[in-house]
């Protein structure tokens, strides 16, 4: 009797089992089918310009030549503002929620912060547009020329308002409910053990907060801040619509810019040789590896700060 009623539950573990396996390769095989249909999109362009494509600064459609340094260029700088804008403040965020915030206050905060991030992307371009831009113009880029302007980054025209800073900044309020709720995850798992035994040392608050706290949990806040940048660089919408879009390599951040997210939303549609075409499958190639390793390291630091303080289950 308890060999027929052991069968059935064993079959049903095996059945359990290999369906959500099924599930977890499925995952997999939709990032590989992606891939794939990105490489297989650009071979075009792959065999025309080879490596070539990736430090070219030529992007010219009408005379089939293609580079995208440009638009690696304004991905990656975009992406470093956004980084210097909201990591400080995204980790104070999450510093004072889980040590200094009153209890009957976190829980607000904590639900705004999760609402910022529920807002979509184009609603925040809009936004960047009608409220964002006009205010960086005047005046907030004359303020800051007038006293960076020694900064071969800072100097050039400040009229254009759709720019590279612009671009980062709004990048840079997307990534903070990120940054945040993840350094909030870690900074809670530190060891309650951590913070009393510097508290029996004579240490102050900040002490605590400082060697006990984020100290203990700086891997954990690495792997957070590069979850941001993952999301910083494969950010379209509203970055398309206050970065300028301009397919030059500026040494000015008030300068207009582009990334390789915007050139393809922008220009998809209108890409009617095939050449054109497979350089923005190149493009989208690109921005997917970079993706990928980006996102591969984050993890890697996260596993690497909570590794030691998993505990086998018994």
């Amino acid at each position: 009797m308890r060999m027929t009623q052991r069968a059935p539950a064993e079959f049903g573990d095996r059945i359990f089992k290999w369906l959500t396996l099924l599930m977890a390769l499925s995952i997999f095989a939709l990032v590989a089918l992606i891939g794939f249909e990105l490489f297989n999109g650009s071979k075009l362009a792959l065999k025309k310009f080879g490596w070539h494509f990736l430090v070219s600064q030529n992007w010219d459609p009408v005379n089939d030549a293609f580079g995208a340094l440009p638009f690696i260029f304004g991905t990656l700088v975009s992406s470093a503002i956004a980084l210097v804008i909201a990591v400080p403040i995204s980790i104070a965020t999450a510093v004072y929620l889980t040590e200094l915030a009153p209890r009957w206050l976190r829980q607000p905060l904590a639900m705004f912060i999760e609402l910022l991030a529920a807002v979509p992307s184009v609603i925040l371009g809009l936004w960047g547009i009608f409220v964002m831009i006009p205010f960086l113009r005047d005046p907030v880029f004359p303020w800051v020329q007038k006293l960076l302007g020694w900064l071969p980054i800072f100097q050039g025209p400040t009229i254009y308002g759709y720019s590279m800073l612009a671009g980062g900044i709004i990048v840079a309020i997307m990534i903070i409910p990120i940054i945040t709720s993840v350094s909030r995850e870690i900074l809670r798992s530190v060891p309650g053990s951590q913070r009393e035994a510097a508290y029996a040392l004579g240490a102050t608050r900040w002490e605590v907060t400082r060697i006990a706290v984020l100290s203990y949990a700086k891997k954990g806040l690495s792997g957070a801040v590069i979850l941001g940048l993952g999301r910083a660089l494969g950010e379209t919408m509203a970055v398309t619509m206050v970065i300028g879009n301009n397919p030059q390599i500026v040494k000015s951040l008030f300068a207009p810019g582009y990334t390789l997210a915007s050139v393809i939303a922008n220009e998809f549609t209108e890409a009617t040789g095939d050449l054109y075409l497979s350089a923005l499958f190149e493009i989208g190639l690109v921005l997917l590896g970079v993706t990928i390793i980006v996102n591969a390291a984050a993890q890697l630091l996260l596993k690497t700060f909570a590794g030691p303080n998993i505990k086998p289950q018994h």
